[in-house]
This record gives C-alpha cells, structure tokens and sequence, in this order.
C-alpha cells in the first residue's frame, strides 16, 4: 500500500515560498549595488600589459600568417624569434611574487567581499532557517534518491519523508544560485549579485594573487612560433577568382529596379 500523499496549506505558498524568494532575490540587487560602491580601481600595470599585447600579437602571426606574403611573415618572426635580438630571446622579466599579508590592497579586497557575499549569505540564511524551520514548502516533479535527502531537506529529519520533499532552509540555497539568470537579464553579465561567480572568484582569489612568470610564457610561444612554416593561402587567389564563372547577372537587375523606382 502506498504512503499517503502530504497535502500542503495553501498559504505555505503566499508567506513562506514567494518570501524567500522575493528576499533572496532583493539581497542579491543590493548586493550588487554595494559592490559597486565598495569597488576600488585596481592599478595596471604597463608591462604587463606591453607582455600580454606581444603575446597576442605572435599568436595572430602563428594563426593568420598564411594571408601575409612570406616576406612580412619572416620580418614579424625575426622580430620574435631571432636568436640574438629577437624579443622572446632577449627581454628577461623579473617576477616579484607579491604577499597578500602584506599587501594592504588586497587584505581590503579580501575585507570588501565577505562583508557583501559571505556575511549578508549567513546573516538571512540564519534568519530563514530561524523564522520558517521544519516547513515542508514544495515538491520537485520527478522521484529522487535517499541521496538528496540532505541537500532537500535541512531541518527536517524524518526518514519517512519522500526525497522529493524541499524545506524552507533548502529552497533558499536553490534561490541562492538559481537565480543567476534573472540577475544577468536585469543587470548585465557582469553583475555582483551572482553567488555563484562570487565564490568562484574567491576561490582563484589566491591563484590571481601569483603573478604568471612571463618568462615562461615568452618561452612556450618562442617555441611555438618556431615550429611554424609560412603558407601562403593566397598565391593563386588571381588565378582561381579569374577562373570561375562569375554570374553578376542578380546583381545588375537588382541595381537597375532601384534606379526604376
């Protein structure tokens, strides 16, 4: 025999599930907005910059050097690669690894963004859990595993219970990072309301401290322009335009009852 189906108040829907949702939502926009009163210009670096420019330049050469004449392309490949005054041979850059300890810029990062993600994602997932804990809110529409039971359903500990069952605690976590859509719809893609990219950030947080050793770039790109051999895609481009049979006939008619009308 069949467990008996839980039918659930009506108005479980108008002061529990549209309130989380509705809260969770007007977080993330005044988070976002608070990001952005808290955001500091970061400074650039020139060399840097200057690095990454020659970088992309040698991998446009590597790709789209087949629509230069090989003369151009050899004179771009000596800039790079020549074994005495090429570039990739000569410029040597010196890393300096930076410390987040003791860098005050990035501890002030560091400080910004658990006060707008980590603090106010505790501060009313406490309160939600506080003020609707035990509510059983909704169903999702397909069957489910005992494995879901603890993302579903926290705060409720029954065995009993179908897996498909979410608590008030679980659906403001879904809330959390399924509304990512509706903040990329109403504030861009590049929004600070999304958790999800939050977090993302500050987990590479410690990897974008480390600086990338530009030698090491310099030396896979010396070594992957090397192996390239110029081939001219265009050496026949006369010829074989010269011999199709072109057809402007469309294009003549089309001109002429423009001028009709």
């Amino acid at each position: 025999m069949a467990d008996p189906e839980l039918l659930l108040d009506s108005s479980i829907r108008m002061w529990v599930v549209l309130p989380i949702v509705f809260i969770t939502f007007f977080v993330g926009i005044i988070r976002h907005y608070v990001t952005q009163l808290l955001h500091s210009d970061k400074k650039v670096d020139l060399e840097q910059v200057s690095d990454s420019q020659v970088l992309l330049r040698s991998r446009i050469l590597r790709e789209n050097g087949k629509y230069i004449p090989r003369q151009s392309f050899a004179m771009r490949k000596h800039f790079f690669n020549d074994a005495e005054t090429g570039f990739f041979k000569k410029v040597k850059r010196k890393v300096v690894a930076k410390n987040p300890m003791t860098d005050t810029s990035m501890l002030t990062d560091m400080m910004k963004g658990n006060l707008t993600n980590v603090l106010p994602m505790i501060v009313i997932g406490g309160w939600i859990n506080w003020a609707f804990s035990g509510f059983v809110i909704t169903k999702v529409p397909f069957p489910l595993t005992l494995r879901f039971k603890p993302m579903l359903q926290r705060g409720i500990d029954l065995l009993s219970l179908d897996a498909s069952w979410v608590s008030s605690a679980s659906w403001y976590f879904l809330n959390v990072f399924g509304l990512r859509s509706m903040y990329s719809l109403i504030l861009g893609q590049d929004n600070a309301a999304d958790q999800t990219r939050l977090m993302q950030d500050q987990m590479t947080g410690a990897a974008m401290a480390m600086p990338p050793d530009p030698n090491k770039a310099f030396k896979s790109e010396w070594e992957a322009l090397e192996i390239v051999e110029h081939k001219w895609a265009l050496e026949n481009v006369e010829e074989d335009l010269m011999s199709r049979d072109l057809n402007f006939g469309p294009l003549f008619s089309q001109d002429l009852k423009c001028a009709m009308f």
